[in-house]
């Protein structure tokens, strides 16, 4: 038995404003009927038209209408289009193009780039936050610089790509109070260019980014040297220190020990919650790190412009069928091909994705200026906060807490008021504060700084 978010009911000691009805704590019955409509027919049919157009490398041809960077995009785009008809127009897509210049390392000439987004936007007028979920539409072969010769790209990372377009094709057909940006990013295997200019546009434009969703290489349960067959769990990375840390906050950090309590920490656990509420028999393993072994990827740049962002990929690699040649060698086929896929795998993890962003869509905006009082001295832990600013008001909220030693979170006390005061020791545990609406569906959590 998971001991994440176990609910503390029966309370022996005395806490003022904890409710005395609490939200649902029931799976909310449509994000579950969104999951069970992602189709793995869908998945595998998008994943051959996105091989059928021999390569997809960022420096190949973007004039035909058959082969190349540029005609996948036009049909991602008109796939989102079809999407936005469905929707009643309430999708909105776009190519978002800009250029790059040639940097001396993988892009040898000026490059016009384009990230192919559907953005559906919140109902709630009041509500500024915004989510994104991405997937990259390029591909290569083993030498980056080849423009020409076929290269697949089924799984590295077509799989990230049809799992942000079966996204937007069920989630575009409800309403969220908060957007939602859908985006297959272009130049990844040339240096992460295409999230990077995104991440730059967030940042300069000043969106309420509150979490992104990188998916990529997530659709083979199959992997090699050692063969290893895993179709029921998924690695999600997350960044421990923020990259933007700050010299004061590195002081706080290094008091309070939470270098392992980043936002996009947190944001990994609120995947693994969402999987095991959603995704019967599946599971979202928890990889504290920002990615693989000394590897990156497009969740990287907004890290570092100091946004909450993760990446999912696959329990374990088959490198035999990334960045390859397409080759027979030693009796061994390889490339990237769609035929290694497991796509009932890839439905699964596409259904973690749908099931982490529609809770965070429909919850309330996170509490704010969420605070330890340090005043005394005591055993005991007195909590405060303020209502989020944006969108609507919670129902309530829920105190998390943890041993110091615990990876995840372990008991919750609701309560309705903007404080709390409990019976256990800042010196022994971990506090979170989230806010809830009446449906169940949590914010993601804050942890208090010390005020006094």
């Amino acid at each position: 038995m998971h001991r994440s978010f176990l609910l503390l009911l029966g309370l022996s000691f005395s806490v003022p404003a904890f409710a005395q009805t609490q939200p649902a704590t029931t799976p909310d019955p449509l994000i579950r009927q969104m999951v069970e409509e992602v189709s793995e027919k869908n998945l595998r049919e998008d994943i051959d038209k996105l091989v059928s157009f021999g390569t997809r490398h960022t420096l190949s041809d973007t004039k035909s209408k058959k082969r190349g960077i540029g005609a996948a995009r036009r049909w991602v785009e008109d796939e989102f289009r079809k999407y936005s008809k469905a929707s009643g127009g309430r999708l909105k897509v776009t190519q978002d193009t800009f250029t790059i210049k040639p940097d001396g390392r993988r892009i040898d000439r000026p490059v016009l780039m384009a990230n192919v987004m559907a953005t559906l936007p919140g109902t709630d007028p009041t509500d500024k936050r915004v989510f994104i979920v991405s997937g990259h539409i390029d591909s290569r072969v083993t030498d980056v610089m080849n423009a020409t010769a076929d290269a697949p790209g089924a799984n590295d990372d077509g799989s990230g790509t049809v799992a942000v377009m079966e996204l937007a094709r069920v989630m575009s057909k409800q309403q969220f109070p908060a957007t939602i940006i859908f985006v297959a990013v272009q130049g990844e295997e040339q240096g992460l260019y295409g999230s990077t200019h995104l991440a730059k546009r967030a940042k300069a434009e000043n969106w309420q980014l509150v979490a992104m969703l990188n998916n990529d290489i997530m659709g083979n349960s199959q992997g090699h040297d050692p063969d290893l067959k895993d179709d029921k769990r998924l690695r999600v990375f997350s960044e421990g220190v923020p990259a933007t840390e700050t010299p004061d906050e590195a002081k706080v950090r290094r008091t309070l020990s939470s270098e392992n309590d980043s936002p996009s920490r947190n944001l990994a656990r609120y995947t693994r919650t969402a999987c095991q509420q959603y995704v019967p028999g599946h599971e979202v393993v928890l990889e504290y790190r920002p990615d693989r072994f000394l590897r990156g990827g497009d969740h990287t740049p907004f890290n570092q412009q100091g946004f909450t962002a993760v990446r999912f990929s696959e329990m374990n690699e088959d490198f035999r069928h990334q960045h390859q040649d397409l080759r027979q060698e030693n009796g061994t086929e390889y490339g990237d091909y769609a035929k290694f896929m497991d796509f009932a795998y890839l439905r699964k993890n596409t259904g973690v994705n749908l099931a982490t962003l529609a809770s965070l869509a429909l919850a309330p905006a996170a509490p704010e200026s969420v605070g330890v009082l340090t005043a005394e001295l005591t055993n005991r832990t007195q909590l405060q906060w303020q209502a989020p600013k944006t969108g609507e008001r919670p129902a309530g909220y829920y105190v998390l807490m943890r041993e110091t030693s615990a990876p995840e979170w372990q008991q919750k006390f609701f309560v309705t008021d903007t404080k709390a005061d409990l019976p256990h020791s800042k010196d022994n545990y971990i506090f979170g504060v989230v806010a809830v609406d009446a449906e169940g569906h949590e914010s993601l959590p804050v942890l208090p700084k010390p005020v006094r």
